[in-house]
């Protein structure tokens, strides 16, 4: 995989980059200086981002401890010793956040990897955090995430690190045999006992209820199934190829109203002369000695340890396999004192990640908002598909307006959306529900006096038309002449 050296999204940060899918990376520092972990506190921190988040992969760091001459950097790969993994890891059923301590046995002198036990899982998100592991001096292990403690443990424990670091006293004796003659049943069936006389192995679990009757309008001659009336034979069906063709099966119509349908029998029920077969009763095996162990003898690799014996730290190195890209380190500290960590988390980190979590409430809210603007969408892609063109066209194009406003500005208040949907909703309902006025249907006048009804009818019909529009505004009717 290729390593890139860019921008984490969304501010100017950078950091070092996974770019691509599927690879393995690996990446080595060497200090100037080694790390001396057995004296006083040392903290251990890094960020991290899962830009496209992380479904199977590491990103963890493995601190290596001092290696062979002649050893280069390039060489780095998954064999190079390292005193310490620390990091998270999710892939399948693994989600945790590592903390893996390779510990030298004083006795054997080999290397053992021991592993926190229950540690942190990794946060689901894709912002940045921030993942420490604090050592203090008095064996205590502390882990944190973005500076909350998720985990406290300690190294000489067993119940906190599997394997433990000082092994156990004794150890089962591998050369020890169960003898032939060891009992380990603690029942035995009762030699004595006898089978009772009325004791019927043969008799059925279960037997006909002869109580039973035919329930009434039971229907003997119809059968469940029936075939279908309406199935027909394909016109392309080979008897030859394909078979003789039956119609397709469905449930008898007149079974559904009736009790039941075709022969009836009896139902079966339990029988109460049923015992089984006969068994002898158990009883406390005399010859019993329990579970057989072997012999506990003393551990040759067993060793007193007041505190772990820490190699240094030489080098920093991310060797991880990953499935995606988009995964960012940064701010890798080696400390010796909790408060420049914590300095470097509140000083680094969280402005950086406070500036993530405001994006991201920034894009939930315009998908939110995005949501309300389908609704105002609909209901003007329904005005414009009727035609309506008559009564809308004096709030169409603002109405446009605004909704195009509120697509670039997806910011835009609840308020002013509603507002919209009011006005066309008013509109709507006006023109569906106003009513209309019926037409006015005159009696012709006599033709002696059509000259004067005449004039009298413009008169009248001007002072109408005065009056009707000072009081509402005039409405689409239909002439009736």
């Amino acid at each position: 995989g290729v390593w890139k050296h860019s921008k984490s999204e969304g501010h100017e940060d950078f950091g070092l980059l996974v770019s691509e899918k599927a690879r393995k990376y690996a990446i080595v520092r060497e200090l100037e200086n080694e790390a001396d972990l057995k004296e006083g506190t040392t903290v251990l921190q890094f960020e991290t981002r899962l830009q496209n988040g992380l479904e199977c992969g590491g990103a963890y760091l493995k601190y290596l401890r001092p290696q062979e001459a002649g050893w280069v950097a390039k060489e780095f790969d998954n064999d190079s010793p390292y005193s310490i993994m620390f990091g998270p890891d999710k892939c399948g059923g693994t989600n945790k956040v590592h903390f893996i301590l390779k510990h030298k046995n004083p006795k054997s002198g080999e290397y053992v990897e021991h592993h926190l036990k229950f540690p942190p899982s990794v946060p689901s998100d894709k912002l940045t955090h921030v993942y420490t592991a604090i050592m203090k001096p008095d064996n205590e292990l502390r882990i944190l995430v973005d500076g909350e403690e998720k985990k406290k443990a300690n190294f000489l424990s067993s119940e906190d690190f599997e394997p433990a670091l000082i092994p156990a006293k004794t150890i089962p004796d591998p050369d020890d045999k169960k003898p032939e003659d060891w009992d380990e049943r603690s029942k035995i069936p009762d030699a004595n006992a006898v089978k009772p006389d009325d004791w019927d192995e043969d008799a059925p679990m279960e037997i006909e209820d002869v109580d039973a009757v035919k329930p009434e309008g039971w229907l003997d001659d119809e059968p469940e199934e029936i075939d279908e009336p309406e199935a027909s034979k394909p016109e392309d069906w080979d008897d030859e190829e394909d078979g003789e063709w039956e119609a397709p099966k469905i449930q008898n119509p007149k079974c559904e109203s009736a009790p039941g349908c075709g022969e009836w029998k009896r139902p079966m029920k339990s029988n109460p002369a049923y015992k089984g077969k006969w068994r002898a009763p158990l009883i406390d095996n005399p010859s019993y000695k329990g579970i057989w162990k072997p012999q506990e003898i003393a551990n040759p690799d067993y060793f007193e340890l007041e505190k772990p014996d820490f190699e240094p730290i030489a080098a920093v190195g991310i060797e991880i396999w990953t499935m995606q890209d988009g995964i960012l380190f940064d701010n890798i500290l080696i400390a010796k004192d909790e408060a420049e960590a914590a300095l470097h988390r509140e000083g680094l980190w969280k402005p950086k990640f406070d500036a993530e979590k405001e994006k991201q409430k920034a894009e939930e809210a315009a998908a939110t908002g995005s949501d309300a603007l389908a609704g105002i969408q609909v209901i003007d892609r329904l005005c414009l598909s009727v035609d309506w063109y008559a009564f809308h066209f004096p709030f169409r194009s603002p109405s446009l307006e605004l909704v195009e406003k509120a697509e670039k500005q997806p910011n835009l208040t609840i308020g002013v959306l509603v507002s919209i949907a009011v006005v066309i909703l008013t509109v709507f309902v006006k023109i569906i529900f106003g009513g209309k006025k019926a037409a006015k249907v005159e009696k012709k006048p006599a033709p002696a006096a059509a000259a004067t009804e005449a004039s009298s009818k413009e008169e009248s019909s001007v002072e109408k038309d005065e009056s009707t529009s000072t009081a509402a505004p005039r409405r689409r009717t239909t002439r009736r002449e």
